[in-house]
Order: C-alpha cells, then structure tokens, then sequence
C-alpha cells in the first residue's frame, strides 16, 4: 500500500503510547486519523494537539472489549468519511500476578476482553468493509516481543493469540485473494505508560490478584524510560512496514537471538528457558 495521502486511519488505543506515535507518524504522511481510546480526557488532548498541528483527526471515545463499542466506532467513521483504509487494532492493558496462577478471573477477562477481542472485534467490523472497498487496505495488530517469546504471563497469553490470529487472517487474505493486507506489530520495551493500564480498570472488574513481588510504578517509570524506545519510532516502523506490505514489523532486532532460543528449543523438544534480557 503505497499511496497514503488522504486515506483514512483507524487506530484504537491512539490517546498516547504506540498508538499516538502511528497517529503522530500517520498524519504527517498526509492521513485522516481516526483517533479512538478508552480514556476520554486524553483522547481530548491528544485530538487537540494533533489538530494544532495541523492534521486532520476525528475522534471517538469507544471500549474495544464491547463489540458494540467497535460497531459504533466503525459507524462513526463510515458517515465521517465514508471508507476506511488503515486499521490498527492497537489498544492493549497489562495486568495478572505472578505466579499467573494467583492472577483472578477478573484479571482474566479484561486482558483477554481488551488484548484478544479487541482486535477480534476489530477486525469483525472492518475487515469486511475494507474487503468490499475492493482497493488497497491494511490492517496493523499490536502483539507484543512477548507474543513471540517464553514466559510472557497472562499479557504473553494474549499477545501469542494476536500473532496467532494475525497470521490466519494474512493467509486467508492471501489465498482469498482479497486487496487487503495485514501485519503484526511485535515491539519491544516501548516509552508507554501501559505498567498504569489499572487507570482505565472498568468497575466491572474489581477482583484483582496480588502485585507481584519486587515490583513498583517508580521502577517500572524508570525502566521504560531509560530503555523504551520512542512511540514515533515505532509509528515510522509501522508506516514503513505498511508501504511495504510487510506481515512480522519487529521493533527490536536484539531479541532475535531469545526468538532462535525459543525455536531452536521446541525443535529440539527441550523444556523452556530463558536467556538474560538484551543488554543485560
């Protein structure tokens, strides 16, 4: 998909973090952003910001773990501007306690209800609109280094299902032989404020499991500071690997040693382990 300028964007979870930096990276090449997240004041500010830059955004306050949320959100685009080429199923929590087994049901169902279904009810809705555009369309779902690696808890749960789920979708669009296209975003540590994830928490969820030990916000503030790389960074990633028509768009080339352990281990048919973090 190459030509951008004045195509339209859907991206969820786009108040700030990854999904800021795609809608940060997206209008500067010239797009209509659609701008949807769960967290209504930030959308606000984040929606003025982006105008004040002069980009044209449209926003829309929706839950991704409600199908009707997404049904609405796609309603919202279509009479706005009438199609819909770029979809990235972004929006993502962290949540769970270790050892998983602690983790509540509660905690269960809003990682998978946001992480899993969302992009479940994401691509319901807006794929078979983008299929019947009959042109060029992509969709981006955000996984995780975690969805490729051992050991991830109940967020690498939800982020192998994404990359599981991405590459069925690829296939079958391919041996539809369909217009659109599909990538999985698979980021390392990132500049986010997904260790607060519990400040968007709905009160329909209000068992949650012990904090794991050793761990703090100030900590984990600090670690994705210090070693997260810019959200914009990985916006050009994705637009590049959108261009390109790109399925794998992996952020960090450093893991790619932990990706061959993991492999070289089911081959093997050895019992898991894990290597240092990069750098460590």
């Amino acid at each position: 998909m190459h030509d951008l300028e004045h195509k339209v964007a859907v991206i969820t979870g786009a108040a700030g973090g990854i999904g800021r930096g795609m809608a940060e990276t997206f209008a500067g090449a010239g797009m209509r952003v659609v701008l949807s997240d769960v967290e209504e004041a930030a959308l606000r500010s984040t929606t003025a910001e982006l105008r004040a830059d002069g980009a044209e955004v449209h926003a829309v306050v929706a839950d991704v773990s409600v199908a009707d949320d997404v049904s609405s959100l796609a309603e919202s685009v279509l009479r706005k501007y009438g199609a819909v080429h770029v979809l990235c199923n972004n929006a993502g929590v962290h949540t769970g306690s270790r050892p998983s087994w602690q983790s509540t049901l509660d905690d269960w169902a809003w990682i998978l209800g946001v992480n899993l279904m969302g992009v479940v009810h994401g691509t319901r809705v807006f794929l078979p609109v983008m299929i019947e555009q009959n042109e060029d369309a992509h969709i981006v779902n955000t996984a995780s280094m975690a969805g490729l690696l051992t050991g991830g808890s109940l967020y690498g749960a939800t982020k192998t299902a994404v990359v599981s789920l991405s590459e069925t979708v690829h296939l079958e669009l391919v041996e539809g032989g369909w217009k659109p296209r599909i990538s999985v975003l698979c980021p390392g540590l990132v500049d986010t404020r997904i260790y607060l994830s519990g400040r968007n928490r709905p009160s329909r969820f209000p068992d949650v499991g012990p904090t794991p030990s050793g761990w703090s916000v100030d900590e984990a503030r600090r670690a994705f500071k210090e070693y997260g790389v810019a959200p914009r960074v990985v916006g050009e990633q994705v637009l590049q690997a959108i261009r390109e028509e790109r399925f794998y768009v992996l952020t960090h080339p450093e893991y790619g040693e932990h990706i061959q352990h993991r492999t070289r281990q089911i081959l093997a048919g050895e019992n898991p382990t894990l290597l240092p973090p990069p750098g460590a």
